[in-house]
């Protein structure tokens, strides 16, 4: 029997997204309204998702943040009494850069939240409006309602190309079930 390949982008089909839209159409919670109160149309969404992919393709995607062994490396801060004073601040800053997250891989959170931060093509509201897209299409493709986008992207075996397809989806599903600017801004 011949083995199949199947592209990350198959997985998320226009059947995939009706059934996330069916998921939101029976959900109590509202969709579309961030912690503002107010409502994100699904092109401001559409396009959060979208900077997404393009900041994760630039700056590269992390399934996870391995702090255990970052915080195991920081441990051994040099105190040796021979270090110049120039050699144990360039240590330091090492130690800070390293734990303070600043390299330039992100995990899907963190670039969404990233994108919201920049304020250019999106805000909080559309972070986490664009989070609950991606819950419900997880939720779409698994079959489980208590199924995350998050823990989905973190699964060992995730890969890039996974994660791109998931936020394409998302802009996909954003611009043909969600809001209208005109509803949005009503």
């Amino acid at each position: 029997m011949p083995e199949t390949t199947i592209t990350p982008a198959a997985v998320f089909t226009e059947a995939t997204l009706r059934k996330a839209q069916e998921i939101t159409a029976d959900s109590y919670l509202p969709m579309w309204i961030g912690p503002s109160g107010e409502e994100s149309s699904g092109e401001a969404v559409a396009r959060h998702l979208e900077a997404t992919v393009a900041l994760l393709d630039k700056d590269g995607w992390i399934r996870s943040y391995n702090y255990s062994k970052d915080w195991s490396a920081g441990a051994d801060l040099a105190d040796d009494d021979s270090m110049t004073v120039k050699a144990m601040v360039r240590a330091l800053l090492r130690v800070v850069r390293d734990e303070s997250g600043t390299g330039p891989q992100r995990t899907l959170s963190t670039a969404l939240r990233h994108v919201g931060e920049d304020g250019e093509h999106g805000d909080t509201d559309t972070a986490c409006v664009a989070g609950h897209v991606l819950d419900r299409l997880i939720q779409a493709h698994t079959g489980s309602a208590t199924a995350r986008a998050t823990p989905w992207s973190e699964r060992q075996h995730r890969t890039h190309a996974d994660i791109t397809a998931l936020l394409s989806a998302g802009a996909r599903f954003a611009r043909t079930y969600g809001p209208s600017q005109e509803a949005a801004a009503a």
